[in-house]
């Protein structure tokens, strides 16, 4: 078992902006964070990949956070599910996928998104709204998040 895997299952996830996989790879996210005071509540979230990290830095530096679900919802082809909610602050958002078996794939972690509330589906898109009813679109046929 990984050491992205191992946390998973622990309940916990790191605690810096990134793309985690299973396979102990990571990329870093850039996320706007919507927060109250926001003017653009309701709106897209500004989302971008950034450089390879280490994940054995990110849990150093950062270190680990407790996974908090709010929803989990299949995914329409049957291939897995999705699931998402937040952290132990309230400004900490993650999205994960599972496989059918329940098993993770990866999970995305967002110091800044607000925690995810619920998930709809559009084809391959999920669209992801957060508590401040902001929207986080990915195309989940994107290699990044098969």
């Amino acid at each position: 078992m990984g050491r992205i895997e191992g946390l998973w299952a622990g309940g916990e996830m790191p605690l810096f902006d990134g793309l985690y996989r299973v396979d102990d790879t990571a990329l870093q996210l850039h996320v706007e964070g919507p927060g109250a005071y926001h003017p653009d509540a309701g709106q897209p979230i500004p989302f971008r990949f950034g450089e390879a990290v280490d994940v054995e830095w990110a849990i150093e530096e950062c270190g680990v956070d407790a996974v908090d679900t709010w929803f989990e919802s299949p995914l329409p082809d049957g291939s897995g599910w999705l699931t998402g909610g937040g952290g132990g602050m309230g400004n900490i958002g993650h999205l994960a996928r599972l496989d059918a078996d329940r098993s993770l794939r990866w999970v995305a972690v967002m110091f800044c998104s607000n925690p995810f509330m619920t998930v709809l589906h559009e084809g391959t898109r999920a669209v992801f709204v957060n508590d401040w009813w902001n929207r986080l679109t990915l195309d989940l046929a994107d290699p990044a998040f098969v």
